[in-house]
């Protein structure tokens, strides 16, 4: 697993790193070597968060942790993410096993006259895979990302869909129209 330690307003310390090191080496058997970590540590108001993000085949696992002492944050992302792992472990297992990868996302470039409608200033650009999933997939891979939604390719239909949580707590889905 390639290892990323970033520090945000706050100088890290070797033997941080190390324990970071010594602490992830606890998922090397379940991620594979071409596996990307990255943690990054924040110091706001006198409080350490630790993010760890783990990216492999366009997987994504990530937790977050907030304490007074940046040991203890660290300490409770990776109980997080040991936590998540077992908890969705067949899942997981699959799909970071599988082959069925290398699926990118087409870009559509849609032109309005500029009288008609307004101009919307995009910001930001985000490109990322998109594998075949199953809609609980996606559901599982969005509640681990701790995202109101996720985009994804669906296994059944081929199509891109995007599953959502709405404020009741339930999911919704939204497929594009045959017409």
């Amino acid at each position: 697993m390639k290892l990323t330690i970033v520090g945000r307003k706050v100088y890290l310390r070797d033997n941080f790193k190390d324990l970071v090191k010594k602490k992830l080496s606890r998922f090397d058997r379940i991620f594979d070597e071409d596996a990307d970590a990255n943690v990054t540590v924040t110091l706001e108001r006198n409080r350490q968060t630790v993010e760890i993000t783990i990216k492999q085949r366009g997987m994504y696992y990530r937790t977050e942790a907030t304490d007074f002492e940046m040991n203890d944050a660290l300490d409770q992302a990776i109980s997080k993410m040991g936590r998540q792992i077992r908890k969705n472990k067949t899942r997981l297992a699959k799909e970071i096993h599988s082959a069925a990868l290398d699926q990118y996302i087409q870009d559509y470039v849609y032109t309005t006259e500029p009288d008609e409608e307004p101009e919307y200033d995009v910001v930001r650009t985000k490109k990322f895979f998109v594998k075949p999933l199953s809609v609980e997939e996606a559901i599982l891979q969005m509640n681990m990302l701790d995202h109101q939604f996720y985009m994804f390719r669906n296994e059944e239909s081929s199509e891109i869909n995007v599953v959502y949580k709405r404020k009741d707590g339930t999911y919704g889905l939204l497929e594009p129209d045959e017409e």
